[in-house]
């Protein structure tokens, strides 16, 4: 039986293995971790048909050359990235076959987090429960050239299919809400960080990303006892810029949080170009917790969204509409015309 792996032949940047990462070690001193992009994993889950706790490649700012030893089936999410299979281009958010001995190659386009998937996984070896990699934690690295990547059995068998994923490469609406410190922001000072508009800056990793276009001190922000922080909070620094903590972050912080981001809004600033704007809007616990149940469902019901990557002219109801060839349509748009 031929070795179920994938032969890493290049890469450069931040490439990195990941799943959901190790929760239950803050006590330890060790954060989560895992993928910045966590509904990426779901939505490459569905694709493919198998575990979201499967692990996966992350690319940010990277680009990786791989070789597949066997038959495989892929899929790719996240940021859109430049995608081929022995130079031939591929779809994103769509699941592929790969035969044996083809290249993969996968180039950034610009900022955010994409995300290879193989059926049955990444199989690398796991540390306290995953195989993420966690590199402010000094778990695993970066992947480097010469690699093997062990692969887990696959019994899936569909490919060619794809799905239209939640938009977030954009900025937008962020909803936050109250924590323990959120009152040492006075009311005007919460209502300008509600109002503004805000951005990632060019500079930002897996522990956090600190945001431009308003700074929000709090009164006694400095004299703070440390306590436990977790990704999402947003903390205010000495200089009254907004700093949000992100998968790597360190388990315990002194900086006053104005607030902390909803889990299912993450994936929306993570994947926010540099530059983009930002708007944090409060919610309410009950508001929170419906948006949270809300986007768990959603998740849980990404593979009822699968459409074939090439539509069969049998399931197409008004095939004659379409432009079969060039010029030619069903006249439609001459009655249109008239």
């Amino acid at each position: 039986m031929a070795l179920r792996s994938l032969t890493v032949l290049r890469a450069v940047g931040g490439v990195t293995v990941q799943d959901r990462g190790r929760p239950g070690y803050l006590s330890q001193g060790l954060s989560r971790g895992g993928a910045m992009d966590r509904l990426a994993l779901a939505e490459g889950a569905a694709l493919l048909g198998q575990s979201p706790d499967l692990a996966a490649l992350e690319i940010a700012a990277g680009t990786v050359a791989l070789r597949a030893e066997a038959p495989l089936r892929i899929a790719l999410t996240g940021a859109p990235l430049s995608a081929t299979c022995d130079g031939a281009p591929l779809a994103w958010h769509a699941s592929h076959a790969v035969p044996a001995g083809a290249r993969l190659s996968i180039a950034a386009r610009g900022a955010g987090y994409g995300y290879l998937h193989v059926g049955g996984g990444i199989a690398t070896q796991p540390v306290l429960g995953s195989r993420s990699v966690h590199l402010a934690a000094g778990i695993g690295r970066m992947l480097a050239a010469g690699a093997d990547m062990p692969l887990g059995d696959d019994s899936g068998t569909r490919t060619g299919l794809t799905l239209t994923p939640l938009p977030r490469w954009d900025g937008g609406a962020i909803r936050v809400v109250a924590g323990p410190q959120t009152a040492l922001f006075d009311a005007d000072t919460r209502d300008r960080f509600a109002t503004a508009t805000l951005a990632r800056d060019a500079r930002g990793n897996r522990m956090g990303q600190r945001l431009t276009g308003g700074q929000f001190a709090a009164a006694g922000g400095l004299s703070i006892l440390s306590d436990v922080v977790v990704p999402g909070d947003i903390q205010i620094t000495g200089d009254g810029t907004p700093f949000v903590l992100l998968a790597e972050c360190q388990t315990t912080g002194g900086y006053p949080r104005i607030g902390s981001v909803l889990p299912c809004d993450l994936p929306r600033l993570v994947q926010a170009p540099p530059g983009a704007p930002l708007r944090f809007t409060f919610a309410m616990l009950d508001e929170a917790r419906a948006a949270e149940t809300a986007e768990a469902a959603r998740r849980a019901a990404l593979h009822r969204q699968l459409r074939p990557l090439i539509r069969d002219p049998h399931d197409i109801p008004d095939l004659l509409a379409y432009q079969l060839v060039g010029g030619v349509t069903c006249g439609n748009d001459l009655e249109d015309a008239t």
